[in-house]
């Protein structure tokens, strides 16, 4: 998957990627739709930062679900 094009299909996989790497249980409240082409960059940096690691505290988790939800439409 080219993650360099802006699409909501790409969107969709990000977030899918980023819910299943942090295990969040109410990940049906983060949906594709929610979020705008405008923001795909910061999304993507999200996305990347999330993929890297491989352990996360809860205060790291808590952050990175505050700036998605703030990154909605």
């Amino acid at each position: 998957m080219n993650l360099d094009q802006k699409t909501e299909e790409n969107i969709n996989f990000m977030l899918d990627e980023i819910k299943d790497k942090l295990q969040i249980v109410n990940a049906s409240a983060i949906k594709a739709k929610d979020f705008d082409l405008n923001k795909y960059d910061d999304l993507q940096d999200i996305h990347a930062h999330v993929m890297k690691k491989d352990n996360f505290s809860v205060n790291e988790m808590d952050a990175i679900v505050s700036e998605l939800g703030q990154m909605r439409k």
